[in-house]
């Protein structure tokens, strides 16, 4: 069975059954970072209820369906401009030591304000300090002007641009992260973002090194399998096996590998290839 390891889902906005129908898929693990729920949130506290849930409650729900799940914590860029809010960068340092925590995120640009470069900022140096590695979302409008300005946060942070993915990107800009030297990454969607076939058409092009592929699954009309379906995809357009084991599970273990922190089991424990991995053994 393909195995698969979804880089970027929210988890919290799915049911049990979607559970138990990622695994029938192969999903094995998965990354759910911090996002916004869709309602505004008014004071820090709600912010460390979700971060404890993410933590605790929803590793609980996926071990039932035997998924390691693990977990990316932030600010969001789009309550990063709420001021009643400003305190949960003060707290988050407190939850990017724990185990499970395999990076900051998301982080990055919504409407791109200063009070987002501000959080983008700050987050991105939180990375450094706790020796993790940053994903970031490019902003739904102006999409190839929010990704150049990306990169250039980047740039001057001095984090390590192979310890950074820069997600949700698509034809008109991925090639500006790929000529960086960050991570290429890719949501597939119903009817926004990227395609199945439109996904393969960038695998051709581009390879499939430093690229992660996601379902990003949330309250919206998404779908937790779409990482199976570009699986599906791949062995219709005829990549190899090992492209697909690639692209849907050892690039996702070599980038989050970098944590130190991915608790994986059996063969899935294998030493990821990428310089500075680091993968723990699960005890389920």
């Amino acid at each position: 069975m393909t195995r698969i390891f979804d880089p970027h889902i929210h988890m919290t906005s799915r049911t049990t059954d979607d559970y138990e129908a990622m695994a029938a898929a192969g999903v094995r693990a998965l990354v759910e970072p911090a996002f916004w729920l869709g309602q505004p949130r008014t004071g820090v506290s709600s912010f460390t209820d979700y971060f404890d849930s993410l933590l605790g409650w929803e590793p609980y729900r996926a071990e039932q369906f035997s998924i390691r799940h693990h977990c990316a914590l932030a600010l969001n860029p789009k309550e990063a401009n709420d001021p009643r809010l400003g305190g949960v960068l003060d707290v988050l340092p407190d939850y990017l030591v724990r185990d499970r925590v395999v990076a900051v995120g998301e982080i990055g640009y919504d409407s791109m304000t200063p009070a987002e470069d501000k959080a983008f900022a700050v987050q991105l140096e939180l990375a450094v300090r706790h020796g993790l590695p940053a994903l970031v979302h490019t902003p739904h409008r102006d999409k190839a002007g929010g990704t150049r300005r990306t990169l250039d946060v980047v740039r001057e942070s001095g984090i390590a641009p192979g310890r950074v993915v820069v997600d949700h990107l698509n034809e008109v800009t991925v090639r500006a992260v790929a000529d960086s030297g960050c991570w290429m990454g890719f949501s597939i969607y119903p009817d926004t973002k990227m395609s199945e076939d439109r996904m393969v058409a960038l695998l051709r092009e581009y390879g499939t090194e430093r690229i992660l592929v996601n379902s990003a699954a949330d309250w919206g009309r998404s779908d937790p399998l779409k990482t199976r379906r570009t699986a599906d995809a791949m062995r219709a357009a005829g990549f190899t096996e090992d492209d697909v084991d690639r692209v849907l599970w050892r690039n996702p273990v070599a980038f989050y590998g970098q944590s130190g922190r991915l608790e994986l089991d059996g063969p899935d424990a294998a030493p990821a290839e990428f310089e500075g991995s680091s993968i723990r053994r699960g005890e389920r």
